[in-house]
């Protein structure tokens, strides 16, 4: 729950004391690296990659609109923040099995999982934690607000349009929580013509998925639904001889169910009015232990499941006034509802109520300005919580964006005033400069807070509501190339973190209350998050050639010792040969070791292989392996993930 420490999701066992925050805390270990030398090798393979390509492409060549990187809507090539873009022809060539799994290969993000798919994971962000990533999902926040974060394996890449994700500070564009970054998710959206898409799939251990999408435009109306499950029986969440004695040696599956509608009207020309309903539910099993009276001993006999249920509903308008003038509103409602246990139940239960309005106004050819106003409720039912407890945000944001030949830049300021705690003031600013042969330079600086949750705050025994926010400051710079068939983008970046929540195991600075024996929240730490980013990308004729690395130094700066479950480095590998229909893939991932639970996770390999063939324009068959080596993955101490898998998938798009 917290930057210091590791575990971003509900702990396997399940006692009372268990389930609160102090549950979260783990030992960190030293980290050795010598971060010069990773720097000058990284200088080297981005000139390098640059130089084996010798045309270059006109400065405008990556004109794809982000939405994430700036409150307007901008072209990649303008903004000085990182943003990686996932479409859904990235998805559908990956082996990805999941959302999460999807992020950590093309967005060198790292996770805090808790076992395979349908396990409990969060992202972690440039070092941050998981509560330091904000999830959105068309624009509206999800995720707990006890918890801290928001749950990934609640998602399905079947429902995806494209992911975008912003690497770095962001509480100036999204408020409280965005220190790491911001993960975006775009649902699926209606096609020109009526259309229908379909997915069937089935793999090892019991595998199965399937989706379906209809959708199209007629007239002034748009519309879409999708629906699709997910199921695995799995294997143990646990390996055997755990710490806590949790684990059970039966599998421990999940079944995904989401479903999707949206409707969109344009009554005039320049306005648009669209409802967004989506729901998901997950039921997966995992291993624990109950400790009940009258002995409270551990007891991990029990049917232990997460039961995860998210509903996000939104209403939007967007009107264009005038050339260069529009206007949009957004009221939306999200649900994140968590029961997790065995014999006896805990509930999270999160209800956020956002509306939004925003004005965004073209001056001239060359400034836009954006102005916003938002307004967040959050309330909470959650177990040991009396009363339940609930809050509410008010926010002012001001966006600036203008170029000017070879110049491009951007500004952001945002107040926010949460009920909880005093006001809290957040700024961005970035600058990028286009240069001949396809480079491109970008520096962006920036504030970042991040708001207690109500665990931190409230929790019986643990909580303290006079905690203040956590601080960041972040600074990275960035050079950037694009020729005609290949790419490169080098990030450096450094960002200090202070007032880190974390458990105070001494009494005597906590509350004065005999409630706070054993410890409290308290703010007691910084941190220093700094890394480097390198990608690159070249098509050879029908070989395309892809490459994410990824150096994280996240350390806390009172021990100096690294923050758990962070891997110093981080690599994905992909290679695509596509002709005559067939497209043959290999990928890649290797993560290096990382501390976690008093221990070091060992550094991990994986390697996937696929094989795609395109029967006609309307049907495609794809088998993959995935962890072909059968190699033994540990995402967290004690936990295991899946061994070696084999999926056969067909897909169908065509238009009615």
């Amino acid at each position: 729950m917290r930057v210091c420490y590791p575990s971003q999701s509900p702990p396997a066992v399940t006692s009372p004391a268990a389930v609160g925050p102090r549950a979260y805390r783990r030992p960190l270990d030293p980290y050795r690296a010598a971060r010069g030398l990773v720097l000058a090798a990284l200088g080297t393979a981005c000139a390098a990659l640059a130089s084996a390509q010798s045309v270059a492409a006109e400065p405008n060549a990556d004109a794809r609109l982000v939405i994430t990187g700036s409150r307007l809507p901008m072209t990649q090539e303008l903004l000085a923040a990182d943003v990686v873009v996932i479409d859904r022809a990235d998805i559908e060539a990956s082996t990805a099995d999941s959302v999460a799994d999807l992020l950590r290969r093309e967005a060198g993000v790292q996770l805090s999982r808790n076992g395979g798919p349908g396990q409990s994971s969060g992202a972690l962000l440039r070092g941050a934690a998981a509560v330091n990533t904000i999830v959105l999902v068309d624009g509206v926040r999800i995720g707990s607000a006890t918890l801290g974060f928001a749950q990934l394996d609640g998602l399905s890449l079947a429902q995806v349009e494209r992911i975008e994700v912003l690497r770095g500070p962001a509480s100036s564009l999204y408020g409280a929580d965005a220190v790491g970054g911001v993960v975006q998710v775009f649902t699926r959206q209606a096609p020109q013509r009526p259309g229908l898409e379909a997915e069937l799939a089935a793999g090892g251990l019991g595998s199965r998925e399937a989706s379906l999408t209809v959708g199209g435009r007629t007239g002034p109306w748009t519309l879409s639904a999708s629906a699709g499950q997910e199921r695995s029986r799995g294997v143990s969440a646990l390996r055997p001889g755990d710490r806590f004695g949790s684990h059970h040696p039966d599998a421990d599956g999940f079944v995904l169910e989401t479903a999707q509608a949206r409707v969109g009207l344009v009554p005039a020309p320049g306005h648009r009015v669209g409802l967004t309903l989506m729901r998901s539910r997950l039921d997966a099993q995992y291993d624990g232990s109950d400790y009940l009276p009258p002995t409270y001993a551990a007891d991990n006999s029990g049917d232990f499941r997460n039961r995860l249920a998210t509903d996000v509903a939104a209403l939007d308008w967007q009107g264009l006034l005038r050339p260069g003038l529009t206007v949009s509103a957004r009221a939306s409602h999200s649900v994140d509802d968590l029961s997790t246990g065995g014999q006896v139940l805990y509930r999270y239960k999160t209800v956020r109520e956002q509306q939004s309005l925003q004005v965004n106004h073209r001056l001239g050819s060359t400034l836009d300005a954006s102005v916003a106003l938002e307004r967040l409720d959050e309330s909470a039912q959650a177990s040991g919580f009396t009363p339940d407890p609930q809050r509410r945000n008010v926010a002012a944001v001001l966006a600036l964006a203008g170029r000017n030949g070879v110049w491009s830049w951007q500004a952001d300021l945002r107040r926010d005033d949460p009920s909880q705690m005093g006001a809290v003031t957040t700024g961005r600013a970035g600058l990028t400069r286009m240069m001949a042969g396809g480079w491109r330079l970008r520096a962006l600086g920036g504030s970042t807070f991040r708001a207690p949750s109500f665990n931190d705050l409230y929790y019986p025994g643990y909580g303290v509501a006079t905690l203040s926010p956590e601080r960041g400051r972040s600074l990275e710079a960035g050079l950037d190339w694009r020729g005609e068939a290949a790419s490169a983008s080098l990030t450096v970046y450094r960002n200090r973190v202070s007032g880190l929540i974390g458990y105070e195991a001494d009494a005597t600075l906590c509350p004065a209350d005999p409630a706070y024996a054993y410890g409290c929240a308290r703010n007691i730490a910084r941190a220093t998050l700094q890394g480097a980013s390198l990608s690159g990308q070249r098509q050879i004729g029908a070989l395309g050639l892809k490459a994410r690395l990824e150096f994280v130094d996240a350390k806390d700066d009172a021990t100096g010792q690294r923050l758990s479950r962070r891997a110093a480095h981080q690599s994905s590998w992909s290679a695509d040969w596509t002709q005559s229909g067939w497209t043959w893939g290999a990928h890649v991932v290797h993560l290096g070791a990382r501390p976690d639970g008093g221990g070091m996770l060992a550094a991990e390999t994986t390697a996937d292989l696929s094989a795609q063939w395109k029967l006609n324009r309307h049907w495609a068959l794809q088998a993959k392996v995935l962890n072909v080596t059968d190699r033994d993955v540990q995402p967290a101490r004690d936990y295991q993930g899946l061994g070696r898998q084999a999926w056969l998938v067909l897909r169908h798009a065509g238009n009615f």
